[in-house]
């Protein structure tokens, strides 16, 4: 009987990608964006290393996001809170970039607490 190694790098990879594209479909369907930071919140413990950062930069950007969009929405009033959320979708499009980025190339993510970019 031969011992087969199974390789969950790749299963959390695909999961952690899943997550990114979640957020980007979340500025149009907004639940999805909920949907994937629970699902970083889940894998976030059971990933190697390299992938948590991953997943720490996810939670962040999720929290930060809702930060911009609640902000942009209680000043939308105003001319200032609609540029406030055409930020927010240009932030969470780079950051959800860049992060995909460092993950097909089986990085860490270099900055997983930074606030902008």
């Amino acid at each position: 009987m031969t011992d087969q190694v199974i390789n969950t790098s790749s299963t959390n990879s695909g999961s952690t990608k899943l997550v990114y594209i979640l957020y980007l479909a979340g500025i149009v369907f907004g639940i999805t964006g909920l949907i994937g930071v629970i699902m970083a919140y889940i894998n976030k413990s059971d990933a190697p290393e390299w992938l948590q950062t991953h997943y720490q930069f996810q939670i962040r950007t999720f929290w930060m996001g809702f930060l911009y969009l609640a902000i942009g929405a209680i000043t939308s009033v105003v001319l200032v809170g609609w540029f406030i959320i055409l930020f927010w979708v240009i932030w969470l499009i780079v950051r959800c970039v860049k992060g995909m980025k460092a993950l097909d190339q089986q990085q860490a993510h270099p900055n997983p607490t930074g606030w902008f970019f």
